[in-house]
């Protein structure tokens, strides 16, 4: 199963915890899709890493997606050549998303392997020496999405870089040899090791649960002011992923997740955060998701 599918449908799962909800949910993500047919970012243009989870938003509520309005969009980009790492890999997303065929898939893969890194991996820096987990997981995914894998030659190198990328204190970063690990590191090697390697590092669970708030949620690293829903999904996700129960934090993350919880049908990021988007609004689904199961 591809990256994206995986999170989809551990997303879908989200209802059974949202409820009534759920509606306000589907109405928010609808009210996020601009004229164009791209969705909003925080300052209320379209942009192409939001409407990744807008439309994975609507995909996990069962939403109709205006296929053709986005891709009348999407078509703006071509092959995305005159995109970054980032955005180039959200473009393969989107066009996945819609379910139309994508006729520059080819292209495009072709594309993203010039930020193929010495080691074999992939990192968002054009030039770069070595690779990084989040860069590997976005690279991966991207070759799924487009149906390409054919054109990603030794895909066992990801997880062979993902695996280099461990720091001293027993997680994961995304620069090698680094002392302290980060919670979304851990999470994207995780993912790419047990798709495309020996399978999970189940040794790095307990630096993911020694994360976790005492009242729920998860800090990106050690020194983190606050925990925040992207590292709550993301490392909840990883713990699924690893096999580890998330039993004993359960209620504690159901807690955490209801204190982030805005009846407009949407999440802020963290107890800082005071601007809604449709990034947190799928962060929000998925770690329901895992809490529901």
């Amino acid at each position: 199963m591809s990256l994206r599918r995986e999170m989809l449908q551990v997303a879908r799962l989200s209802p059974q915890s949202l409820s009534d909800g759920t509606d306000l949910v589907r109405d928010f993500v609808a009210s996020q899709l601009n004229p164009d047919g791209g969705f909003r970012d925080r300052g209320g243009r379209s942009d192409l890493y939001y409407t990744v989870f807008g439309l994975s938003c609507m995909e996990a509520l069962m939403m109709d997606i205006p296929a053709h309005k986005v891709v009348g969009w999407l078509e703006q980009f071509g092959d995305g050549d005159k995109l970054d790492f980032v955005h180039l890999c959200s473009l393969t997303r989107c066009w996945s998303a819609v379910g139309l065929e994508n006729p520059r898939a080819q292209a495009m893969a072709a594309r993203l392997l010039q930020w193929r890194t010495p080691d074999g991996g992939f990192n968002a820096e054009a030039g770069a020496e070595t690779a990084t987990a989040y860069a590997n997981f976005l690279a991966l995914a991207a070759f799924q999405d487009l149906g390409r894998e054919d054109q990603l030659s030794a895909p066992g190198m990801l997880a062979a870089t993902c695996a280099s990328l461990r720091s001293r204190d027993g997680g994961f970063a995304n620069e090698p040899h680094m002392p302290v690990g980060n919670t979304p590191a851990i999470a994207a090697a995780e993912a790419v090791m047990r798709n495309v390697g020996d399978g999970s590092p189940r040794d790095a669970a307990s630096w993911l649960l020694d994360k976790c708030y005492g009242a729920g949620g998860f800090f990106a690293v050690p020194a983190a002011p606050m925990p925040d829903l992207l590292s709550t999904a993301t490392a909840l996700h990883a713990l699924s992923g690893m096999g580890v129960s998330i039993d004993p934090i359960r209620e504690d993350c159901l807690d955490y997740l209801d204190s982030l919880w805005v009846n407009h049908g949407s999440f802020y990021g963290n107890w800082g955060d005071d601007t809604l988007d449709t990034e947190y609004t799928f962060y929000g689904l998925l770690a329901l998701g895992h809490l529901s199961v």
